[in-house]
């Protein structure tokens, strides 16, 4: 709904009819594109190049069309426009045509600019516009998942919506007068307001039914219900087959995020049931932990994958870059996580079958809560260090106590042996999180913020 409002902006700015300053404007992005070194004024420089080429086209088409004038055939083209439906469909097709409201609106505007057209006729064009820009999405959700179709259900839902709305209000009211009363000298002027009039009214009278409209959605596409545990992906997204995508970097960083996290929480669960497995085996326990090691797996191979293919994309940004290497590096830290999981796992299995005290049960209860504490520190690299350093001198201290157990014969070789290896599998696991912690320290401090909020997640109560 705000997106339907904020593409009316094109309409308004070329109705101020700024033709005589445009090649200016057109100027000075060029200037910051060609002149300066900082990439973000590239950026503002294409934008501001870009406006003023719009100025300067909308311009040219309006100087085009003077002639059409004096057609026939072309009058009565129009003439045949004040029909709401003809206006509505040849609204909707041309748009869908050239996949740009932003374009076809320019063009009407163009048209009432040159005398060709009034509101009256311009108006069921315009609603039918706003129907026909749908395709942009439609094309766009293509290959995508259920919840980006569902979205462009939404999307075309709302301007159906709003067009049989304004259509039926413009034929018994006297709408378009009055908002061709608002500026009456300046045919592309009105056709502007109305547009942004169109999107700000459907958007008040349908907010209130938002959710119903997302229920909708649903309904016509219902989404796959897939668990946490389960061996697929909840949000990398495939990546379109142009890589001329604008915003294509923030959606690629924030999706491996996302996914990065769950395999995180995958790992780390592993871990938790891992160390319950030692303190009390449970045969249910142990499969669920295979199959969270077969996601997990899974996750890395694909996480990977999808990180390769957008870095041959070759347009992305330099903090972009760096984030994404950072994410491809941690997969191999969070995938062996998982597998010191497993370990610890067959290690509960030898330990089931001897006789453990409230001693050694109590040590491990330590070490899960150590890892979990250092897990805390995933995203803080200068106390992960620190405190690994702690966890470095209690794993010394206990294994020399596992050591004087075996000389003084008061655990079993087999218990001594299945403990050694515990312990350097939770020694390696938190180095493996200390690399967590360096990777992620050179991730963008914005993008951090939504990492620490998923990382609240991770898991549940393992802590306690």
């Amino acid at each position: 709904m705000g997106a339907n409002i904020g593409t009316t902006i094109t309409g308004q700015l070329v109705a101020l009819n700024v033709s005589e300053i445009a090649p200016l404007i057109a100027f000075a992005g060029v200037v910051l594109i060609v002149f300066l070194k900082n990439p973000k004024l590239h950026y503002f420089g294409s934008i501001i190049a870009g406006l003023g080429i719009l100025f300067i086209g909308m311009d040219m088409m309006s100087s085009s069309m003077s002639p059409l004038r004096e057609s026939e055939a072309f009058i009565s083209l129009l003439t045949n426009f004040s029909n709401p439906a003809i206006g509505i469909l040849v609204g909707a097709l041309f748009t869908a045509l050239i996949q740009s409201s932003s374009a076809s609106l320019g063009i009407l505007q163009a048209l009432a600019r040159s005398g060709l057209i009034g509101l009256d006729g311009a108006v069921f064009v315009l609603f039918g516009q706003n129907i026909g820009t749908c395709i942009t999405a439609i094309l766009a959700s293509f290959g995508t998942s259920r919840e980006a179709k569902q979205t462009t259900i939404i999307h075309l839902s709302f301007n159906i919506i709003g067009t049989i709305i304004f259509t039926t209000v413009c034929l018994l009211t006297p709408l378009t007068s009055v908002v061709a009363g608002w500026s009456p000298d300046n045919a592309a002027q009105q056709i502007a307001n109305m547009h942004t009039l169109f999107n700000v009214v459907t958007t008040l009278l349908l907010l209130p039914f938002g959710t119903y409209l997302a229920a909708f959605a649903q309904h016509v596409l219902p989404s796959e219900k897939l668990s946490v545990d389960s061996e697929g992906l909840m949000y990398l997204q495939p990546l379109p087959k142009s890589n001329k995508i604008i915003g294509l970097s923030a959606i690629n960083i924030q999706q491996v995020n996302d996914e990065v996290m769950r395999m995180m929480k995958l790992a780390y669960t592993n871990v938790s049931d891992a160390f319950d497995q030692l303190i009390n085996y449970k045969e249910d326990r142990s499969k669920s932990i295979q199959k969270r090691e077969a996601a997990v797996n899974f996750l890395n191979s694909a996480i990977s994958k999808y990180i390769t293919d957008a870095f041959a994309y070759g347009n992305l940004n330099q903090e972009t870059t760096k984030a994404l290497t950072a994410y491809y590096t941690m997969l191999v830290d969070i995938e062996r996580i998982s597998d010191y999981a497993i370990n610890m796992d067959r290690q509960a299995l030898i330990i089931a079958k001897e006789t453990t005290n409230e001693a050694e049960k109590t040590i491990l209860r330590k070490m899960k809560k150590r890892t979990f504490k250092m897990h805390d520190f995933i995203f803080d690299l200068n106390k992960a260090n620190s405190y690994n350093n702690q966890i470095d001198e209690n794993t010394q201290e206990w294994r020399t106590a596992q050591i004087q157990g075996l000389k003084d014969k008061s655990i079993s070789s087999e218990l001594g042996i299945a403990f050694s290896r515990i312990l350097t599998d939770y020694d390696r696991i938190n180095d493996h999180a200390v690399n967590l912690a360096e990777e992620i320290d050179k991730i963008d401090k914005g993008l951090l913020e939504t990492m620490i909020e998923e990382h609240a997640l991770i898991p549940e109560g393992s802590v306690s």
